[in-house]
């Protein structure tokens, strides 16, 4: 009988604790939203992204691991950087192969052609 009094006696100390707090919350009541975290290294929109920009990139954590969007936006740009660094290597690469074939005289007989 006495366990069953405290049970009771703690029930209605602990609802009342919790009815006490919702409702007198003080002058301010709920608390304000917490504004999300962002990603305080951004990648510099001045130039071009650098191997150290990457490797100094750091995304705030949330309670389900990173910020998708945070993560989209990163993997989005650099995605971005590296398909303009191939087309210009590419582009390079062709004009270095013209270059070379135009130096090449045309009219130079072969190794073996003598007359």
């Amino acid at each position: 009988m006495f366990m069953f009094l405290f049970l009771v006696l703690a029930l209605v100390v602990v609802v009342g604790a919790v009815t006490l707090s919702v409702v007198g919350g003080g002058e301010s009541g709920a608390l304000p939203e917490a504004p999300p975290e962002r990603v305080a290294d951004h990648l510099p929109e001045h130039r071009p992204v650098n191997r150290a920009d990457v490797e100094t990139l750091r995304f705030p954590l949330t309670v389900r691991g990173y910020r998708m969007a945070d993560v989209d936006d990163a993997l989005g740009r650099l995605g971005a950087e590296l398909a303009e660094r191939d087309a210009r290597i590419a582009d390079l690469e062709s004009a270095l192969a013209g270059a070379r074939a135009a130096r090449v005289p045309m009219d130079k007989p072969a190794d073996g052609d003598h007359r």
